[in-house]
């Protein structure tokens, strides 16, 4: 599991290390780190032009003291200073020791233009904010001349602890980032300015909860519902799918199939597409009457396809009073009830895309987009819910007082090829059949989320299909189990 940690409690952590080592040693690692690093970028250290941007905090000293040690190995290493005056004395000292240079910030064009490899130091974890003008300049400068950048601890620009970008920011090749990720190296957009992430122990004792994590295939193969000798479909779980229209009969049937590869043992529809859900899945049980007369379920589904018409609403109305775990996704989250939500005894989980919890915290989709941390966890303290913000970066962030609450999950399997027409129906239907087979709100959403992200990749690096996203979903499931 990948887990990162604020800015506040990494520099907690860094101070209570540094007070045990001698002095300077901590940075030493990191630069140590960061020179195998950027050593493992390049074709040859010997000879290769090495451009150091570095700012004035430690991110600028990482930068120097790596560039040291890459200098003694024989490269040509150049650092441009944004801040002569400010420019960390130690680490200066050693590069030019080493045989390193030091250039000006007027004469940057020139170093950047000829280097094979740009460390970038120019700000620390702590900015927030855009660049200022003249380190942006240098950002796109270093963009422009085709070598490979490397961020140090985290892209300059970027917020580490939220992942907003509200400025220009350095795009990076690969990120070095030293005692633990940090939040905003997980979350878009700045996870976009990230590159490849390198992780650099250093000795930090971090606490055991931290503020974002990733699951991975370990993580959600102890998590995945396994039959056992005397399951029978009824134990195993069965999840109630209440979706799709006159209009949109395609969504039941896609969150139908959502479920069917979920792990539940049955599947109940209840809803106007019966015809259409039989025919492309004969086991399904269907029922023409409203949820609650449908029969027993562990979860329901609710929301796809649904329309906005009467019966929509007494559908929904009737599954958030049922006593059993329910996801809401799409149309249903147009019609529900806040109230109704907030005043559920059993989990609920809101599954939304952008504009869709733009509508429900009232803001706008920019604002959501760009503070998508922010956004998940608004949700679920608004709601009381376990929320799903879906997009570039999908987040999971559970309920208020529930286990995991200040840890928000980040979905690490996504690919922009699920933007496509019915992929949300399938990740529904795919997390209530999570949900019926007794997984809590939380890990229901993110092993949903991470599998599902899984089989689009597994579809590979084109366009896909939801329906193929659904018949994926049977292979990465026995991948993950290993």
């Amino acid at each position: 599991m990948r887990t990162a940690y604020s800015v506040e409690t990494v520099r907690t952590a860094e101070r209570a290390l540094m007070a045990q080592l001698p002095h300077g040693a901590l940075m030493q690692r990191a630069a140590a780190g960061l020179a195998a690093a950027c050593a493992g970028l390049l074709r040859r250290v010997y000879g290769a032009r090495i451009a150091l941007l570095v700012g004035s905090g430690d991110n600028g000293g990482d930068a120097l003291f790596a560039g040291a040690r890459l200098a003694r190995r024989g490269a040509g290493v150049t650092a441009v200073l944004l801040n002569p005056e400010r420019a960390h004395v130690e680490g200066l000292a050693a590069l030019r020791a080493a045989g390193g240079r030091v250039a000006s910030a007027e004469a940057a064009d020139g170093v950047l233009r000829g280097a094979d490899l740009v460390v970038d130091g120019i700000v620390g974890i702590g900015g927030k904010g855009g660049l200022r003008p003249d380190a942006a300049q240098l950002a796109r400068a270093a963009s422009d001349g085709g070598a490979v950048i490397v961020s140090v601890d985290l892209p300059s620009g970027v917020d580490a602890d939220t992942g907003e970008v509200r400025g220009t920011a350095v795009r990076a090749d690969a990120t070095v980032t030293f005692g633990s990720y940090k939040p905003g190296l997980l979350i878009d957009p700045a996870r976009e300015h990230a590159g490849a992430l390198r992780l650099v122990g250093i000795g930090l004792e971090l606490p055991s909860r931290p503020d974002a994590e990733a699951l991975q295939h370990a993580d959600v193969a102890a998590l995945l519902p396994w039959p056992e000798a005397e399951s029978d479909k009824y134990r195993r779980g069965v999840v109630g799918v209440v979706a799709g229209s006159a209009r949109y009969p395609g969504a039941a049937v896609l969150a139908v199939a959502g479920a069917l590869h979920g792990g539940a043992g049955a599947v109940r529809y209840a809803g106007p597409a019966a015809d259409a859900v039989i025919a492309r899945f004969p086991e399904t049980l269907v029922s023409a009457g409203p949820p609650s007369k449908a029969g027993r379920v562990q979860a329901w589904v609710v929301g796809p396809g649904l329309g906005d018409g009467a019966d929509a609403r007494q559908a929904l109305e009737d599954v958030l009073a049922s006593d059993v775990p329910v996801l809401v996704d799409a149309d249903g989250l147009r019609l529900m009830s806040p109230d109704a939500v907030r005043d559920r005894t059993a989990e609920t989980v809101l599954t939304p895309h952008a504009g869709e919890a733009a509508a429900l915290l009232g803001v706008s989709r920019e604002r959501v987009e760009s503070g998508r941390l922010a956004a998940v966890r608004a949700l679920a303290e608004r709601f009381g819910v376990t929320a799903l913000l879906k997009g570039s970066t999908t987040l999971i962030a559970a309920a208020p007082g529930s286990r995991g609450h200040h840890t928000v999950r980040v979905n690490p399997t996504g690919t922009p090829w699920l933007a496509t027409a019915g992929s949300g129906d399938v990740l529904s239907g795919l997390t209530g059949s999570l949900l019926a087979a007794g997984l809590s709100g939380r890990d229901a959403a993110s092993v949903g989320a991470y599998l599902h992200g899984l089989a689009a990749r597994e579809l590979g690096d084109a366009p896909l299909t939801a329906v193929g996203v659904a018949e994926e979903l049977r292979g990465v499931w026995r991948d993950v189990a290993g």
